[in-house]
């Protein structure tokens, strides 16, 4: 797990990493869906089941968020119950576009030079 912390550079890996235990669990869908705020009223009983396991899920998730990371960020984050907020000011934040790393890689590969002498 230390391994995998994040530090404010790995944003995409420990991303990729997060998703990968989330899927397994089936617990990644709070990633994104804001926590619904309160059941409306005369609610079904399976309303309240999918709420409280909502509430369940995103507890669990917050927990790991904030376990893979360094102290020093998990201060910025602990205070927020939202999954999903915690992740889109990180990914505001943090975020390294697609876009980017592909011309970064680009980049390299036409600034690598031929050896002298070498054949194609």
């Amino acid at each position: 797990m230390d391994t995998n912390k994040f530090n404010g550079t790995n944003y995409n890996d420990w991303l990729r990493n997060l998703m990968i235990v989330l899927d397994f669990e089936n617990q990644g869908y709070v990633l994104d869906k804001p926590l619904p705020m309160a059941l409306p009223e005369g609610f079904l009983p399976e309303e309240r089941l999918t709420f409280d396991k909502w509430l369940e899920d995103n507890h669990n998730v917050r927990s790991i968020i904030l376990a893979w990371m360094t102290n020093e960020i998990q201060k910025q984050y602990d205070r927020l119950d939202d999954v999903s907020s915690i992740m889109l000011r990180m990914k505001e934040v943090y975020a390294v576009p697609d876009r980017h790393i592909r011309y970064v890689a680009t980049k390299a590969f036409f600034e690598i030079k031929m050896a002298e002498g070498s054949s194609l």
